[in-house]
């Protein structure tokens, strides 16, 4: 039985359409398209492991990305 996360992802209007709009872009590089179609597939309740299904990636990359918008919000979604 997969794993509940514990990080919860409930977004603001301005953070919804903001990601929405970076998951739309073709321009924008592939990286920042996938985290923030990652935190949409989250805060519309789906867990770890179905949303790696759905964007064919790894779980223990979904569950990186929750963890760190979780705890810093868009801020946590930037490159290091």
């Amino acid at each position: 039985m997969p794993r509940k996360s514990p990080f919860v992802i409930v977004l603001s209007d301005e953070e919804r359409e903001h990601l929405r709009s970076l998951a739309a872009q073709y321009t924008s590089p592939y990286c920042d398209v996938v985290r923030a179609k990652v935190i949409l597939l989250a805060a519309s309740g789906l867990e770890n492991e179905e949303i790696g299904r759905h964007l064919d990636l790894p779980r223990q990359n979904i569950s990186k990305w929750r963890k760190r918008f979780f705890r810093e919000r868009l801020a946590g979604l930037e490159n290091r």
